[in-house]
């Protein structure tokens, strides 16, 4: 339904302004979903690759099944992160969003409040920067 579940973001100075590009951006992932129709259907995931650069970041996008969707904002000075770097870090994050979703205590479309989802994502921000 398009509302953040969870974002983080390290500095936290600029919070608002990466809340707004990831808004942006699920109107770009829409875009891409719609273009690709049928092939979609028959794939367990999708990984969009890069969204949309910006002058300072580079935007990133994966869809699920489940039509749950990640966005990853990355510094555009960054070059050491491939596409497959980016690839298996949205890998991590699908794969820790399932065993949130497979706890019995969380009610699915509320925010996310775990301390292994928290700690997950901490990893891989600090291998990032």
């Amino acid at each position: 339904q398009n509302y953040p579940l969870y974002i983080r973001s390290i500095p936290t100075e600029n919070e608002l302004k990466f809340h707004y590009t990831v808004h942006t951006s699920l109107d770009v992932v829409d875009e891409k979903i719609s273009a690709m129709g049928k092939a979609l259907v028959d794939q367990r995931e999708l990984y969009l690759g890069l969204l949309y650069p910006t002058e300072d970041y580079k935007v990133y996008g994966y869809v699920t099944n489940s039509k749950v969707k990640f966005v990853m904002v990355v510094d555009s000075s960054n070059t050491a992160l491939r596409d497959n770097e980016i690839r298996s870090m949205f890998r991590k994050l699908h794969n820790s969003y399932t065993d949130i979703m497979c706890n019995p205590f969380y009610n699915p479309g509320d925010r996310i409040h775990s301390r292994a989802f928290d700690n997950m994502v901490n990893s891989m921000m600090m291998q990032v920067c």
